[in-house]
């Protein structure tokens, strides 16, 4: 039976007050759809426009089960390719036909990709203080419930720590000095492993706030922890200087969530200058380019640890556990830890729209079993939560050094 895509549809929401892009695929069989994530948080207006002008008038038509040659066909139909709004368009439409190929299969999508290589998939949560005090309780209230992985940041990216005063008449953003930073980030580690020894692994997400050579200095400073990694320590136009930090250390490192572009990650993975891919599924295109990358990656030894933070569906979450669990060089999960407080108000929320969100249990994500993707959307209830349409900016998002300079996270 040959089953055609009828109708394309684009849902906004916003239960945690992050912008929420999901993209339901209808077909020609009755009560047969797929849902897959499409979310841009920042920009999420100019993804829908490119699902509903340019993707929805291709797409009515077409085969479902095509998942291969509609993913090629859309990322050159526009010549220009690559970028966040249409890779996250793209991925709405790729993850929603592979959650349709698993409804109609009757698997969940990992049976698709593989089957099992685990029963329950190991994650990391975040623990942010204002103060390294602060940030030590945290990390131990996490581990008691049941984190064995944590990442600690203290006073934010690149920390909130200003030895001086920037210069008269400068722009707002988000002050930082990566001195500092450093000094502050290597006391905290300190008194981590001092409270709690080597029973917790650990991890730090620099989040691209130093220059390259001063990257170079921290990740042999922080090697005395043995972290499980660090994170972005690098820009990823200045990725290539990735050669010089394994050349002086042996810190584990990750990057990758900024990553859109294959030429991004290739040489990286190829030259073994990474220990951790740290994707964001929905930013490469979904699941289609994912499971190339997967096999890339084991091929040179390096492991599996997508982006998985709050401005994702909990679809996408799905998407990365079902991926994690075929993956035979799967590392660790970043899992965003509001999805399961249930006296968080934003979660309650995001629980009455998303059904079957997957779950954690003593440091495991485990999945609910269902067909394709197993997370479903409500509609009705989504409309309940609309999303802003003024532009979203964090604050983290406009940092400036200590003389005012703009940098990118």
């Amino acid at each position: 039976m040959r089953v055609t895509i009828r109708d394309v549809k684009v849902i906004c929401c916003a239960p945690q007050k992050i912008n929420l892009v999901t993209v339901k695929v209808e077909t020609s069989e009755p009560g047969l759809y797929g849902v897959g994530c499409a979310t841009f948080a920042h920009r999420h207006l100019a993804v829908v426009a490119a699902v509903e002008k340019y993707l929805k008038p291709y797409l009515i038509g077409r085969d479902v089960s095509d998942i291969e040659d509609i993913w090629q066909s859309i990322k050159g139909m526009s010549y220009w390719r690559n970028g966040p709004v249409l890779n996250n368009a793209l991925s709405g439409v790729d993850m929603a036909l592979w959650d349709i190929k698993g409804k109609m299969a009757g698997m969940p999508l990992y049976d698709l990709l593989g089957g099992k290589c685990r029963t329950g998939v190991p994650c990391y949560t975040h623990a942010e203080g204002t103060t390294i005090e602060d940030c030590v309780q945290k990390v131990g209230a996490l581990k008691e419930r049941g984190y064995r992985c944590i990442r600690a940041q203290v006073g934010g990216y690149g920390g909130k720590d200003m030895p001086y005063q920037p210069p008269e008449g400068s722009f707002e953003g988000c002050y930082y000095d990566p001195k500092a930073y450093m000094a502050k980030t290597i006391q905290l580690f300190e008194r981590l492993r001092e409270t709690y020894g080597w029973e917790l692994e650990l991890c730090h997400d620099v989040h691209e706030r130093l220059r390259p050579s001063d990257a170079v200095i921290f990740a042999k400073d922080m090697e005395k922890f043995r972290l499980f990694f660090l994170e972005d320590c690098l820009s990823p136009e200045q990725s290539g200087w990735f050669k010089q930090i394994r050349q002086h250390c042996t810190t584990p490192l990750a990057m990758g969530e900024l990553f859109n572009n294959p030429n991004e990650w290739l040489n990286l993975i190829t030259e073994r200058e990474i220990d951790y891919i740290r994707i964001h599924l929905s930013q490469i295109g979904g699941i289609t380019p994912a499971r190339k990358l997967i096999a890339l990656c084991d091929a040179f030894g390096i492991r599996t640890a997508w982006h998985g933070p709050i401005d994702l569906t909990p679809i996408g979450h799905a998407v990365n556990i079902h991926l994690d669990m075929a993956s035979p060089n799967f590392g660790i999960q970043e899992w965003a830890d509001t999805n399961t407080l249930s006296e968080d108000a934003g979660a309650i929320a995001l629980h009455q729209i998303f059904t079957g969100i997957p779950e954690m249990r003593d440091g495991y994500l485990y999945l609910n079993g269902k067909p394709g993707i197993g997370v479903d959307i409500d509609e009705k209830a989504a409309a309940e939560y609309p999303c802003s349409e003024e532009v979203v900016t964090w604050d983290w998002m406009l940092p400036r050094l200590p003389d005012g300079t703009a940098v990118r996270p």
